[in-house]
């Protein structure tokens, strides 16, 4: 029986060219949360992505959810992340406290400060200074936001607030749960120091990897004054379940590694030399790199993706779980994947990988 939280991850790519190509993906994406919300999935959490053709057209995914939210009732919305650097906090406060409004206060509140030098040099910000820009603009919405309405100053080379109130404010009190995205030690551990909710992927360095990555974040947490058992952690993996193993293969394997391909060269692009992005990208560069056949194995292997049948799916949990992740975040849309493939992987996991009778035993122990 599994504790953890079940979640959908959204890129929002686009497999094709055509307006009409790119239109059927937003309505597709949208139909299965519509249905994810019917299955019982927890939240549905979308990226921020700028200028990236095919791979992901999320670049405003509080619109996106914002419709979602008028289409469902309870399933929970997830910005995974915002890219706090490339805005005014006061209209990222402004933005996110109006959806939590709108959606009946549903929304989790994903940062982070992004991986793209083109993106900064787009929105005119220095990326070497990113973590610097991300943390002032953090603070800055968490005031805003514990002020409860009432006038804030605060000023930075980037952005001013001249002592004004902002609105709406976020219908949580004092506002939405903080999650914090990253592929590194390094943001795992600044994300503990300050005690926010993890988000964090296993495609580049590999589950085993991440799970000790994640017994540092918790340590860390303890050394802070926080109670790791508070904090949620969630891990974003490509996942494809079938009937059988080779079904999911036949199906998922190609549009998996498109995903990856392109995933792995937007965190680190190939010309770029940053060291510390390229010991991240290791594992899942190398993998990508090979045939086919042996990258499938290797990713497999690694649990960096899931694509097998309900009893592989079931042991994937339960390594995952291990791990020291809350939440599972299932990238089910990814490549190209056939919207129909898409919805009944999705009923299967729901209905045979971790079946309702054991979410709802879960969520009656945490009630307690």
């Amino acid at each position: 029986m599994t504790s953890l939280r079940v979640s959908l991850g959204y890129e929002l790519e686009v497999r094709g060219r055509s307006r009409e190509i790119e239109r059927r993906a937003f309505e597709n994406v949208m139909n299965q949360v519509v249905l994810a919300d019917q299955l019982g999935f927890d939240t549905a959490w979308f990226v921020e992505h700028h200028f990236t053709r095919g791979f992901s057209h999320s670049s405003a995914p509080d619109l996106v959810l914002a419709g979602i939210s008028q289409r469902t009732e309870r399933i929970r919305l997830g910005l995974g992340v915002v890219l706090l650097p490339f805005q005014s906090p006061i209209r990222t406060a402004e933005r996110v406290g109006t959806l939590d409004v709108i959606s009946g206060g549903r929304v989790e509140f994903g940062t982070g400060r992004g991986a793209s030098p083109l993106e900064y040099q787009a929105f005119q910000r220095p990326f070497e200074q990113s973590r610097k820009l991300w943390e002032e603009s953090l603070e800055a919405v968490l005031a805003i936001w514990n002020a409860d309405g009432r006038p804030v100053t605060r000023s930075s080379e980037y952005f001013e607030i001249p002592d004004v109130g902002v609105y709406p404010r976020p219908t949580q009190e004092p506002h939405p749960p903080v999650w914090v995205a990253s592929t590194s030690l390094e943001g795992y551990l600044a994300a503990a120091q300050q005690g926010y909710n993890l988000l964090g992927m296993t495609m580049l360095k590999g589950l085993d990897d991440v799970a000790k990555d994640i017994a540092k974040y918790k340590e860390c947490l303890a050394e802070n004054g926080f109670d790791p058992a508070t904090r949620r952690i969630g891990l974003m993996i490509p996942w494809h379940v079938a009937p059988t193993q080779q079904e999911a293969v036949d199906t998922a394997a190609d549009p998996v590694l498109w995903y990856l391909r392109r995933q792995i060269n937007l965190v680190a692009p190939p010309d770029y030399t940053d060291a510390r992005h390229a010991t991240h990208r290791v594992l899942g560069q190398q993998a990508v790199g090979m045939p086919p056949e042996e990258a499938m194995a290797i990713l497999r292997e690694e649990t960096m993706v899931v694509i097998d049948d309900v009893a592989g799916s079931r042991k994937a949990v339960e390594r995952i779980e291990a791990a020291g992740a809350t939440d599972l975040i299932l990238q089910v849309q990814v490549g190209g994947l056939g919207h129909e493939d898409v919805c009944n992987s999705m009923k299967l996991f729901m209905s045979e990988v971790v079946p309702a009778g054991e979410r709802a035993a879960t969520e009656a122990r945490e009630a307690k």
